[in-house]
Order: structure tokens, then sequence, then C-alpha cells
């Protein structure tokens, strides 16, 4: 008899274990899923601080208006997502480099850097109450752009939607060509040569403003897909969607290292899994602080973050 109960107890203890494992394991791929996304939008942060030196705080209501103009190509035109997410592709890098060169190019010798963070800002709230008259405060639902239901695994103990897995997949597509275009192409390699030294760079015959016009495109379009995969796994969309996500993926790229393109997408991955699993096992009302928490444990150490390097300036 006695057997039989410690039998039984340890059968019931294998499969709380067992559910306790594939807990965590969901989690984690989600965790993985949102740091996919902060990552995407932390890639164009990162580039356009590397290369023109600014921070671009109007990057995250980029996202919401690529998420809008795929709602209404989805919704209004009946257009199928892959062609709603192009057009809002378009759109956003039209929008980067409108940005860039109404707001940010006539600044860019400014004497004081707070004036282009200022103006980032001010650019921020236009979007947002721009599309505050167009489309109202009210959340709208937006209809996932991915139609794959995902997939079973441990005979349907974990369940994997199609929205995490395609946005795993794109993320380390993005990240791959992003990486083999900085290095491998004539306009990467103007890129990182700007990077370096822009003055330097315009002796050599690189176009300067057309560089950082192109890496504002490059963020802008970033942003608009980043924008679909996150509506798609948070099917919730108002024109302050993309303030709160905008800030953890800055978060994300200081967390690698600002400057960084392969720390914006570690930064970025860790931020989501961080982000939740302390929902999970800590507190949901507590998870943005315990990421913010982490940041500052984390350049108390290293301060140029994770893949950042220091910088010696000759006096």
């Amino acid at each position: 008899m006695k057997k039989q109960l410690c039998y039984k107890y340890l059968a019931l203890l294998q499969e709380k274990m067992r559910g306790m494992y594939m807990s965590f394991i969901s989690y984690l791929i989600n965790g993985l899923s949102l740091g996919s996304v902060y990552a995407i939008i932390a890639l164009g942060y990162t580039m356009v601080y590397g290369i023109a030196k600014m921070l671009n705080f109007a990057h995250g209501d980029v996202i919401m208006i690529g998420a809008y103009v795929t709602l209404m190509g989805m919704t209004k035109s009946g257009l199928s997502p892959i062609v709603s997410v192009l057009i809002a592709v378009v759109v956003c890098t039209a929008l980067g480099m409108v940005i860039e060169r109404v707001a940010y190019k006539p600044l860019r010798n400014a004497a004081s850097p707070l004036a282009v963070l200022i103006t980032a800002i001010g650019v921020s709230y236009l979007l947002q109450n721009v599309a505050l008259l167009i489309f109202g405060a009210n959340a709208q639902s937006f209809p996932s752009a991915v139609k794959w239901e995902g997939i079973s695994l441990a005979d349907g103990a974990l369940n994997v939607s199609g929205e995490t897995i395609v946005t795993i997949v794109i993320c380390v597509v993005i990240m791959v060509v992003l990486m083999t275009f900085i290095k491998k192409s004539k306009a990467g390699q103007a890129m990182r040569a700007v990077s370096e030294d822009k003055g330097a760079a315009q002796l050599m015959g690189i176009n300067v403003n057309g560089t950082i016009a192109l890496t504002f495109a490059i963020g802008s379009a970033l942003a608009a897909i980043a924008g679909v995969l996150l509506c798609s796994a948070y099917p919730s969309l108002t024109p302050y969607t993309g303030a709160m996500p905008g800030i953890k993926a800055f978060v994300a790229a200081v967390f690698g290292g600002i400057g960084s393109i392969p720390g914006a997408f570690i930064g970025g991955i860790l931020l989501g899994i961080i982000e939740i699993l302390g929902k999970a096992y800590i507190s949901s009302q507590m998870a943005d602080a315990i990421v913010f928490a982490v940041l500052i444990i984390v350049l108390l150490v290293k301060p140029t973050g994770l893949l950042g390097k220091n910088i010696q300036e000759k006096v």
C-alpha cells in the first residue's frame, strides 16, 4: 500500500515538474518573440545613432503609422496582408526620409545636441496627434497578418503560434541581411565610414547626407515590419501603440551597446525574455520596473552596454 502511494506521489510530482518545464519553455518562446520585435525596432535606433549620432525618439511612432497603414490596407481596401505590409514599408520609408530632411537635417550641426532631442520629441507628439485626428483615440482590433496557426509540440503540451514563429524567423533573417549589407555593399561601407568620421568620409567622396537619409529609410522600414508583428501578436492598435515599445527598444539598444547592430539584436532578445519571465514569475505590474532595473545594473557594471566599445577622445 505504501509503495503504491509512493509511486502515485512520484507520478504526480513528475507530472507537475513536466508542466512547470513546459510552462517555462512556453514563456521563453514568448520572450524570444517579444524580444525579436524589440530587436527589430532597436536596430533602427542603433543604426541612426551609430551613423548620425542622434536619437530618433519619433521612431516608436513610425511603428504605429506602419501598423495603421497595414490595418487600412487589410480592412478598408481588402488587400492581402503581404501587399498591405509592403505598402506600409514604403510609406514608413518615405516618412522616415521626410522626417530626417525636414526635422533633423537642419539641426545636424546645431551647437547643442538638446536641439535634436527636443525636435525628436516634438515629431513624436506630432505623429501621435495626427493619428488621433485621423483614426481617433479608441483602440482598433488588428487582424493578424500571419495566417498560420502554428505548431503543437510534446503531444499537445506546448503550442507555438504562427505569429511567434514568424516573428522570430523574420528577426533572424533581418539581422543576417542587415549585417551582410553593412559589411559587403558599397552603401554599407559608406555607412561604416560616416559612422567613424563624417568629415573624413566626405573628403573621400562619400555623400554623407545621402548615407544618413538611407539610414533613416532602413530604420523606418524595419519599424513598419515591427509594428505589424507587434500588433499581430497583441491585436490592439491606438495612436499610442508605438510609444512604450519604442522606449523599450531604445533600452534594448542601450542594453546591447548603442551603435552596435549585434548589440541591438542581443539586447532586444534579452529584454523580451526578461520582461516575459518577470511577468510570469514575479509580477505583471512590476515587469517594466524589472526591465529598467536590469538595465541600470548592466550599465553600472558595463557603462557602454554588453557589446559597446569604449571610445577614447584626445583633448
